[in-house]
């Protein structure tokens, strides 16, 4: 008998607005308010509030013998709560059904397991909590960001209590052997680990709604009948998918609903077939041996690594300087400083930089809000460091500490400032607002320094990517308005 489990990940980020050079110092608000409340009630209307009632009803009508499992992200519980209540309204009726389970992740979505184990630990406490505040349950198993995985973020993972943990079932990673078994950490092995089965997963997550495809048409049947081939001694089937999958990512025309609809039937008819949850069936499956992961794996693009976020100097620029104020963020007792630490350590901060852009340039010119990963950079770090100047004044530090903030946000604005002109030089125009008061707050020039920086080294890495067109504009975006209430 094949247990097939049905796995949806669910996250928005709360997108940055565009923050100028200028504004560092004088604006301390970070966030487009109008991007992320439009964006909510688009995927509410879309995807959420849909979607939630077939599963509601197709849980209903089969008593329990269908069940699927959620990873929300805290970015997006927070959005829902303030944008759209009626979808948390939706999954707290999901919630009672009992039939469905809800996982554990970072709170910000973030990158920490690999950069800090203490924020990544308390990021994952808090949003169990949240997820119990909000939902009235308690996740037993853990879910990464981007389902990254290796031996060692799972050790940490079973540390703090989890007994199950999902990871991709990357080809580097299993090599002949198949996903559809039930696996161990090769460090801790009383946490198992599932592995996703991408093929047939992308099969509906990526494929479904794309017309050039061969297999185009996809049916429920045509879908099974991939499963029923599959070895007998096969244990669990497990597919994991963006929640955008269905009426965003392929919308209503293209029969996803429909498809999902007729999902539990043409596996629940044959008594071949069950579905589970992850607690479920780590109580019931036994792994078959450990899976050794020494570097870290995700499910993004064809390496299945963390190079969408971590591939590039201008990333682990950022990235650096983010967690080098982990420290001092810890120390912080202002939760509108905190809330901001935990929003600026999103991982689609990072993805937006990603010079990867050019092997699968369809999709990341949907997902990024920046015509270019310089420009994303550049915005990131002038929010950052206002940040960090910021948390500078807010947390009492020995004179040592405070040398060392003042030394990152000095160096911060002259990598930004270094970056623009090196930009020009490789043809690469970096967007300023043409404004009275772009010219009041001009920095003077900085006299010439043989010091070689990030910046010059970002360049290079520009100079070996194909140059991408560029549409010439004026732009002269508005400064968002300030939200009425706090965040």
């Amino acid at each position: 008998m094949k247990n097939i489990c049905l796995y949806f990940q669910l996250h928005q980020p709360v997108k940055l607005r565009r923050y100028r050079f200028f504004d560092i110092g004088n604006d301390h608000y970070y966030y487009d308010d109008y991007t992320n409340e439009s964006n909510i009630n688009r995927l509410s209307h879309l995807c959420y509030l849909p979607t939630n009632r077939i599963l509601l009803d197709l849980i209903k009508k089969y008593r329990g013998r269908f069940s699927v499992t959620f990873s929300i992200s805290g970015t997006l519980l927070d959005q829902l709560k303030i944008y759209a209540p009626e979808v948390i309204d939706s999954f707290k009726e999901l919630a009672k059904t009992k039939h469905v389970e809800f996982l554990a992740e970072t709170s910000a979505h973030s990158l920490a397991a690999l950069r800090n184990v203490d924020e990544f630990k308390r990021q994952v406490a808090m949003q169990v909590k949240n997820i119990e505040d909000t939902f009235g349950v308690v996740p037993t198993v853990f879910r990464n960001t981007e389902l990254i995985y290796s031996d060692s973020i799972g050790e940490v993972v079973s540390q703090m209590g989890f007994k199950a943990m999902l990871a991709e079932g990357a080809k580097q990673v299993l090599g002949w052997k198949s996903p559809n078994y039930m696996y161990c950490n090769a460090i801790e092995p009383r946490l198992k680990v599932l592995m996703k089965n991408y093929r047939l997963s992308d099969d509906i997550a990526i494929r479904f709604g794309n017309t050039w495809w061969e297999q185009w048409p996809l049916t429920v049947d045509k879908y099974k009948s991939w499963i029923d081939s599959l070895p007998e001694q096969d244990e669990i089937v497990n597919l994991f998918m963006n929640y955008e999958t269905f009426g965003a990512s392929h919308n209503a025309e293209s029969g996803i609903f429909e498809f999902l609809k007729a999902f539990p039937e043409a596996f629940l008819s044959d008594k071949n077939y069950v579905f589970t949850t992850p607690s479920k069936a780590a109580n019931d499956l036994q792994p078959v041996s450990a899976i050794h992961v020494p570097t870290p794996t995700s499910w993004v693009d064809e390496e299945r690594d963390v190079t969408a976020w971590l591939g590039n100097e201008l990333q682990n620029e950022a990235i650096d300087k983010l967690y080098a104020l982990s420290d001092t963020a810890a120390k912080c007792d202002d939760p509108s400083l905190l809330k901001d630490w935990q929003y600026l350590q999103s991982s689609d901060h990072f993805y937006y930089m990603s010079t990867k852009f050019f092997s699968n340039g369809v999709y990341r010119a949907y997902q990024s809000p920046y015509q270019t990963p310089y420009d994303a950079f550049m915005n990131y770090m002038n929010v950052l460091t206002d940040f960090t100047e910021r948390l500078r004044k807010a947390v009492p530090n020995d004179s040592n500490e405070t040398a060392q903030l003042k030394a990152t946000i000095k160096k911060q604005k002259e990598t930004i400032s270094s970056l623009e002109k090196q930009l020009v030089k490789v043809g690469v125009t970096p967007i300023v607002e043409k404004t009275a008061k772009t010219k009041k707050a001009a920095a003077p020039k900085a006299k010439a320094t043989t010091t070689k920086t990030t910046a010059t080294k970002a360049t290079k890495a520009a100079k070996a990517e194909p140059k991408v067109e560029e549409k010439k504009s004026k732009t002269t975006a508005k400064k968002a308005p300030k939200a009425k209430a706090a965040k």
